[in-house]
């Protein structure tokens, strides 16, 4: 399952070199997973919420291949890799729409905490129901 969402890079982003600072490729993958929810109702940050769940980032990798400049046309895929496991990985592929150079890439790990504040060791009912409901569509 994956997503792919457009972005322009905005002047806030890049630093006095003219390039876009590192840390901002950690807030494209953010954009990319909120992209990624809206595309696959049921699991984005305020449905979390709404089933009494928070989901913190515990892992996060990146790497930064080439730079991006301002006004960039920026293609973010967001890919969901499925586990077993009470936890969200996805990864990410950063290009440069204009010659789909490779960019920036990367991966994540969310864990799910309840309302309590405790790490879940299985995953949380509305997430089997969305992992059933998606997963099913892809075969």
């Amino acid at each position: 399952m994956r997503n792919i969402t457009q972005t322009t890079v905005r002047f806030s982003e890049v630093d006095s070199m003219q390039v876009v600072w590192h840390g901002e490729y950690v807030r494209y993958f953010e954009d990319g997973r909120e992209a990624f929810g809206r595309q696959f109702t049921g699991i984005g940050y305020l449905d979390f919420y709404a089933e009494g769940y928070t989901a913190p980032i515990v892992d996060l990798q990146l790497q930064c291949i080439s730079p991006l400049r301002l006004n960039d046309q920026v293609l973010i895929e967001t890919r969901y890799i499925d586990t077993p496991a009470a936890k969200l990985c996805f990864e990410y592929i950063i290009t440069r729409q204009s010659d789909s150079a490779l960019i920036a890439k990367g991966s994540s790990v969310q864990v799910f905490i309840d309302s309590d504040g405790n790490m879940c060791l299985n995953n949380p009912e509305f997430f089997q129901n969305w992992k059933r409901k998606w997963l099913e569509k892809q075969k």
